[in-house]
């Protein structure tokens, strides 16, 4: 087997967090992946006792991710891979929603990102190896109508991720950007913030809309588990 690394994953309760997790589990690696609930924690860590590492984190708190970060470096190990998988998609039409809606969207889509990466370069950097993997979206490429907050904030974070790779090629850290297209994860279901409906000249638009995505959640035909990622691009981005 290749050597083992440890994974630093955020938010692999379900979705292509606890997918990723479970195969790098049963490549023999080990994982430190990010939960918001205790019970989560205990479910997670009994996927390989000793190393499945479940933390207690919520990405936006941005006190307590660098200090996440350096107790992981200090008690479990050197973070090889970091991967910012935490996220969620806002569905609403932009005159609809709000400036609350759009600081929460970044809040967690980018700005929980961007701690993770504050965090961790100081050690990768220090070793002069280490890749940093951001999930972004084909939504981070490409736009459809009542997803535009969503989208607004998966552009940034490709926009962070290939400023980035050019600002630490130099250093041994390596850059990815995966940008899955429709799978069967959360995404469209629980982990999908729906803003109400108040304006009647969008209905023609929107209304059809948002009973597809609801009607095809949990009925895409690729799964996070068991997919062959055809629908999924991956950037290295300093290779």
């Amino acid at each position: 087997m290749a050597t083992s690394r440890l994974f630093f994953i955020t938010g692999v309760s379900s979705g292509f967090g606890r997918a990723i997790s479970e195969a790098a589990l049963a490549a023999g690696h080990s994982v430190a992946g990010t939960l918001r609930k205790p019970e989560e924690r205990v479910a997670f860590e009994a996927l390989a006792p000793g190393r499945a590492h479940g933390i207690l984190l919520d990405v936006t708190d941005a006190d307590a991710v660098p200090t996440t970060i350096d107790r992981i470096e200090r008690e479990v190990g050197a973070i090889d891979v970091a991967i910012n998988n935490a996220g969620y998609g806002h569905e609403g039409l932009i005159e609809e929603s709000t400036i609350e809606d759009i600081k929460r969207q970044f809040d967690v889509n980018v700005f929980g990102a961007f701690s993770v990466l504050k965090a961790v370069l100081p050690h990768m950097r220090a070793r002069r190896a280490g890749r940093i993997i951001n999930i972004t979206s084909m939504g981070g490429i490409i736009t459809m109508p009542g997803l535009g907050l969503y989208h607004a904030s998966k552009f940034a974070l490709e926009g962070l991720s290939e400023s980035l790779a050019k600002e630490v090629k130099n250093f041994g850290i390596y850059v990815t950007a995966v940008e899955p297209g429709s799978f069967r994860t959360d995404w469209a279901g629980r982990s999908m913030v729906r803003a109400s409906r108040s304006i009647a000249d969008y209905d023609a638009l929107m209304n059809p809309l948002r009973e597809a995505r609801q009607s095809y959640s949990g009925k895409q035909a690729q799964s996070a588990r068991s997919c062959d990622f055809g629908q999924v691009e991956e950037r290295t981005l300093n290779a």
